[in-house]
Protein backbone atom coordinates (compact mmCIF):
# COMPACT_ATOMS: atom_id res chain seq x y z
CA UNK A 1 0.00 0.00 0.00
CA UNK A 2 1.41 3.54 -1.05
CA UNK A 3 1.44 5.86 1.66
CA UNK A 4 -2.22 7.87 2.95
CA UNK A 5 0.79 10.63 2.75
CA UNK A 6 -0.80 13.24 5.05
CA UNK A 7 2.16 14.97 2.96
CA UNK A 8 3.08 16.90 5.80
CA UNK A 9 6.86 17.37 4.32
CA UNK A 10 9.58 15.87 6.66
CA UNK A 11 11.34 18.89 5.65
CA UNK A 12 14.39 17.22 3.80
CA UNK A 13 14.87 19.83 1.63
CA UNK A 14 15.10 22.83 4.57
CA UNK A 15 16.94 25.70 3.52
CA UNK A 16 19.59 25.30 5.65
CA UNK A 17 20.54 21.30 4.75
CA UNK A 18 22.39 22.52 1.72
CA UNK A 19 24.89 24.51 4.04
CA UNK A 20 25.34 21.26 6.67
CA UNK A 21 25.67 19.11 3.51
CA UNK A 22 28.40 20.73 2.06
CA UNK A 23 31.99 18.94 1.52
CA UNK A 24 33.86 19.21 4.56
CA UNK A 25 31.33 20.76 7.51
CA UNK A 26 31.10 18.10 9.37
CA UNK A 27 35.10 17.70 9.54
CA UNK A 28 34.52 21.45 10.86
CA UNK A 29 32.13 19.44 13.31
CA UNK A 30 34.65 17.67 13.88
CA UNK A 31 37.37 20.08 15.10
CA UNK A 32 35.19 21.73 17.26
CA UNK A 33 34.90 25.11 15.09
CA UNK A 34 32.63 27.42 16.77
CA UNK A 35 31.00 28.96 13.93
CA UNK A 36 30.35 26.05 12.20
CA UNK A 37 27.88 24.31 15.42
CA UNK A 38 26.20 27.94 15.28
CA UNK A 39 25.38 28.07 12.17
CA UNK A 40 24.39 24.15 12.82
CA UNK A 41 21.74 25.24 15.93
CA UNK A 42 20.67 28.41 13.61
CA UNK A 43 19.59 26.46 10.71
CA UNK A 44 18.10 23.50 11.74
CA UNK A 45 16.26 24.56 14.76
CA UNK A 46 13.10 24.80 12.63
CA UNK A 47 13.12 21.69 11.15
CA UNK A 48 14.48 19.58 14.28
CA UNK A 49 11.37 21.10 16.19
CA UNK A 50 9.04 20.33 13.18
CA UNK A 51 10.47 17.04 13.70
CA UNK A 52 10.47 16.47 17.15
CA UNK A 53 6.46 18.30 17.43
CA UNK A 54 5.28 15.87 15.00
CA UNK A 55 6.41 13.05 17.21
CA UNK A 56 4.96 14.55 20.52
CA UNK A 57 1.82 16.16 19.11
CA UNK A 58 1.29 19.47 18.06
CA UNK A 59 0.87 20.79 21.88
CA UNK A 60 4.12 19.11 23.52
CA UNK A 61 7.02 21.04 25.10
CA UNK A 62 9.78 20.26 22.12
CA UNK A 63 12.54 22.15 23.88
CA UNK A 64 13.90 19.15 25.84
CA UNK A 65 13.95 16.81 22.86
CA UNK A 66 15.61 19.32 21.23
CA UNK A 67 18.62 19.95 23.34
CA UNK A 68 18.79 16.52 23.78
CA UNK A 69 19.20 16.35 20.15
CA UNK A 70 21.98 19.34 19.77
CA UNK A 71 24.00 17.29 22.48
CA UNK A 72 23.95 13.75 20.75
CA UNK A 73 25.11 15.45 17.42
CA UNK A 74 27.89 17.31 19.47
CA UNK A 75 28.84 13.94 21.33
CA UNK A 76 28.56 11.54 18.54
CA UNK A 77 29.62 13.75 15.65
CA UNK A 78 33.05 11.38 14.99
CA UNK A 79 30.61 8.64 14.81
CA UNK A 80 29.42 10.22 11.15
CA UNK A 81 30.63 8.35 8.58
CA UNK A 82 29.80 10.35 5.71
CA UNK A 83 27.65 7.42 4.00
CA UNK A 84 24.24 9.70 4.17
CA UNK A 85 23.90 13.09 4.27
CA UNK A 86 24.75 15.19 7.36
CA UNK A 87 20.95 16.17 7.31
CA UNK A 88 19.77 12.84 7.12
CA UNK A 89 21.71 11.30 10.01
CA UNK A 90 20.83 14.88 11.97
CA UNK A 91 17.15 13.98 11.34
CA UNK A 92 17.42 10.32 12.76
CA UNK A 93 18.90 12.19 15.98
CA UNK A 94 16.05 14.01 16.09
CA UNK A 95 13.51 11.18 15.63
CA UNK A 96 15.64 9.25 18.29
CA UNK A 97 15.40 11.51 20.76
CA UNK A 98 11.76 12.46 20.23
CA UNK A 99 11.31 8.50 20.72
CA UNK A 100 12.99 8.37 23.83
CA UNK A 101 11.03 11.40 25.25
CA UNK A 102 7.90 9.61 24.16
CA UNK A 103 8.89 6.56 25.93
CA UNK A 104 8.90 8.06 29.38
CA UNK A 105 6.12 10.17 29.05
CA UNK A 106 2.60 8.69 30.81
CA UNK A 107 0.38 7.45 28.17
CA UNK A 108 -2.38 9.63 27.66
CA UNK A 109 -6.64 8.58 28.27
CA UNK A 110 -6.60 7.15 24.40
CA UNK A 111 -9.46 5.20 22.92
CA UNK A 112 -9.16 1.92 20.81
CA UNK A 113 -8.49 2.04 17.05
CA UNK A 114 -10.94 0.17 16.61
CA UNK A 115 -13.06 3.31 17.62
CA UNK A 116 -11.65 5.24 14.59
CA UNK A 117 -11.56 2.66 12.06
CA UNK A 118 -14.76 3.54 8.95
CA UNK A 119 -17.55 1.56 9.34
CA UNK A 120 -18.78 -0.94 7.32
CA UNK A 121 -22.11 -0.27 6.03
CA UNK A 122 -24.88 -2.87 5.40
CA UNK A 123 -23.27 -4.41 1.94
CA UNK A 124 -19.58 -4.73 3.86
CA UNK A 125 -18.28 -1.51 2.08
CA UNK A 126 -16.50 1.05 4.10
CA UNK A 127 -18.48 3.87 4.78
CA UNK A 128 -16.10 6.48 3.18
CA UNK A 129 -16.74 4.14 -0.50
CA UNK A 130 -20.14 5.78 -1.24
CA UNK A 131 -19.60 9.28 0.80
CA UNK A 132 -17.02 10.61 -1.14
CA UNK A 133 -15.18 9.81 -4.46
CA UNK A 134 -12.54 8.52 -2.85
CA UNK A 135 -11.88 5.25 -3.89
CA UNK A 136 -8.96 3.98 -1.26
CA UNK A 137 -7.25 5.48 1.59
CA UNK A 138 -4.15 6.84 -0.33
CA UNK A 139 -6.01 9.06 -2.34
CA UNK A 140 -6.13 11.61 0.48
CA UNK A 141 -2.84 12.90 -0.66
CA UNK A 142 -4.72 14.91 -3.51
CA UNK A 143 -7.13 16.32 -1.69
CA UNK A 144 -5.58 17.25 1.50
CA UNK A 145 -3.35 18.86 -0.78
CA UNK A 146 -5.69 20.94 -2.95
CA UNK A 147 -8.27 21.55 -0.06
CA UNK A 148 -5.00 23.24 1.93
CA UNK A 149 -5.50 20.94 5.03
CA UNK A 150 -3.00 20.54 6.58
CA UNK A 151 -3.78 22.01 9.91
CA UNK A 152 -6.95 19.71 10.22
CA UNK A 153 -4.76 16.67 9.18
CA UNK A 154 -2.17 17.31 11.89
CA UNK A 155 -4.77 17.86 14.35
CA UNK A 156 -6.71 14.34 13.57
CA UNK A 157 -3.03 11.99 13.81
CA UNK A 158 -2.78 13.70 17.38
CA UNK A 159 -6.35 11.56 17.88
CA UNK A 160 -4.96 8.74 16.31
CA UNK A 161 -3.53 5.64 19.71
CA UNK A 162 0.11 6.65 20.39
CA UNK A 163 1.46 2.82 19.35
CA UNK A 164 -0.79 4.08 15.67
CA UNK A 165 0.05 7.89 15.47
CA UNK A 166 4.12 7.16 15.92
CA UNK A 167 4.23 4.31 13.46
CA UNK A 168 2.08 6.75 10.88
CA UNK A 169 4.56 9.68 11.77
CA UNK A 170 7.49 7.68 10.90
CA UNK A 171 6.49 5.86 7.92
CA UNK A 172 4.48 8.31 5.74
CA UNK A 173 5.88 11.77 7.23
CA UNK A 174 9.12 10.99 8.29
CA UNK A 175 9.65 8.86 5.06
CA UNK A 176 11.59 5.95 7.02
CA UNK A 177 11.12 2.61 6.05
CA UNK A 178 9.84 -0.49 7.24
CA UNK A 179 12.67 -1.95 8.62
CA UNK A 180 14.02 1.34 10.39
CA UNK A 181 10.44 1.69 11.90
CA UNK A 182 10.65 -1.48 13.14
CA UNK A 183 14.05 -1.00 14.48
CA UNK A 184 13.41 2.15 16.76
CA UNK A 185 10.13 0.99 17.78
CA UNK A 186 11.13 -2.26 18.70
CA UNK A 187 8.67 -4.08 17.15
CA UNK A 188 8.63 -6.59 14.52
CA UNK A 189 8.00 -5.03 10.37
CA UNK A 190 5.02 -6.85 10.03
CA UNK A 191 3.50 -5.02 13.22
CA UNK A 192 4.63 -1.92 11.38
CA UNK A 193 3.13 -2.78 8.53
CA UNK A 194 -0.38 -3.81 10.27
CA UNK A 195 -0.42 -0.21 12.56
CA UNK A 196 -0.08 1.25 9.91
CA UNK A 197 -2.70 0.18 7.55
CA UNK A 198 -5.12 0.52 10.33
CA UNK A 199 -3.56 4.11 11.17
CA UNK A 200 -4.17 5.14 7.57
CA UNK A 201 -7.91 3.95 7.24
CA UNK A 202 -8.56 5.38 10.81
CA UNK A 203 -7.25 8.75 9.87
CA UNK A 204 -8.70 8.66 6.63
CA UNK A 205 -12.19 8.07 8.38
CA UNK A 206 -11.26 11.45 11.15
CA UNK A 207 -11.00 13.55 7.66
CA UNK A 208 -14.22 12.22 5.97
CA UNK A 209 -16.33 14.81 8.27
CA UNK A 210 -13.90 17.55 6.96
CA UNK A 211 -13.99 16.70 3.78
CA UNK A 212 -17.61 16.46 3.60
CA UNK A 213 -17.66 20.25 5.39
CA UNK A 214 -19.04 19.00 8.83
CA UNK A 215 -16.49 19.22 11.93
CA UNK A 216 -16.15 15.63 13.57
Amino acid sequence: MAPVATNLPAESGAAGDWKIDQPGFAQRLRAGEGAAFELLVREQTPRLMAVIGRLLGQDSDTSDALQDTFMRIFQNIEQFAGEARLSTWIHRIAVNSALMKLRKQSRRDEVSIDQLLPAFDGHGKLRYEHLSPWKSPETVTDLVLRREMKQQVRRQIDRLPENYRTVLILRDIEELDTEETARLLEIQPGAVKTRLHRARLALRALLEPLLQGDEP
